[in-house]
């Protein structure tokens, strides 16, 4: 089971990349995976929903369970966190696209990690406070309300 738990919150085990930060990499590689899904609709936005549910559940478990192996919280190598807010803004993806697909990735990226590494109100308070999966996650959630946010002012004004 750890093994499951360490290949799913490590996202494939890319958490161990060392060449630049794991929650770098894992955003970055986020987008790559995800940005095809939404730009060619290749499921619908209802099933999109119903897999990122599935996702952020199975991190719940598989944070607690990889967390209590290796006696740690919120350790570097788990990106699955970075995974799930990034995919939470790509939800939105219709309403917040600028440009083009290439435009609107880059855009998320810089956005995303900004509001990640920062944690401005409530992300700082909830990554010093709540020590478990769900904390380990909400910042990283709450980072990508922050980037929902920004494009849809951003496409206000393009």
């Amino acid at each position: 089971m750890i093994k499951l738990a360490n290949f799913f919150v490590t996202l494939s085990f890319s958490g161990y990349i060392k060449l630049i930060p794991p929650g770098t990499f894992a955003s970055f590689l986020s987008l790559v995976i995800l940005i095809p899904i939404v730009e060619y609709k290749i499921i619908s936005l209802e099933v999109f929903i119903a897999i990122f549910i599935v996702i952020f559940l199975l991190s719940l478990f598989f944070i607690n369970k990889f967390s209590a192996y290796t006696q740690s919280h919120d350790s570097k190598v788990i990106v699955i966190d970075e995974f799930l807010g990034i995919y939470l803004i790509l939800l939105f993806y219709d309403q917040i696209k600028i440009i083009n697909p290439y435009v609107t990735m880059m855009l998320i990226f810089i956005i995303f990690r900004f509001f990640d590494i920062l944690k401005i109100f409530p992300a700082n308070i909830i990554d010093k406070r709540l020590k478990s999966a769900f904390g380990v996650i909400l910042d990283d959630l709450i980072a990508g309300i922050y980037t929902i946010i920004i494009l849809y002012i951003l496409n206000a004004y393009y």
